[in-house]
């Protein structure tokens, strides 16, 4: 038993979990935002679902149909995910300047590449 307890509170169990909670909701939210969005360009070319459009004989409408819903799935993530939290990121823990350390180690093998470039040949 104590195996296992150390197995569950090692590591990141508990976000993990919380995570694929969180990730499964705001799939249904996307999807439903996806499901808007393809209902108004089914609106405006009066054809919400390109299953069954076959142009010449070759059958590339659900294929369509899912690169149209997988182009604004990727918008929706994009910019109602990915801006904000980079946004919101770089307000609340904004990114240190790089400061150039010096290695005393680089410093001195510098230093011997030097004096043995001046040194004569012999």
């Amino acid at each position: 038993m104590s195996g296992f307890k150390d197995f569950v509170l090692r590591g990141n169990v508990v976000e993990l979990a919380v995570a694929v909670v969180i990730a499964g909701a705001f799939g249904k939210v996307v999807e439903a935002m996806v499901n808007v969005l393809m209902d108004i360009i089914g609106k405006i070319g009066d054809q919400p679902d390109f299953s069954d459009w076959k142009p010449g004989g070759i059958s590339i409408g659900a294929f369509l149909t899912v690169l149209i819903s997988f182009l604004i799935l990727a918008a929706v993530v994009y910019y109602f995910v990915v801006k904000p939290y980079a946004a919101a990121k770089e307000r609340f823990f904004p990114s240190e300047p790089e400061t150039e350390t010096i290695d005393p180690n680089t410093e001195l093998l510098k230093e011997i590449r030097d004096s043995l470039r001046a040194r004569p040949n012999l």
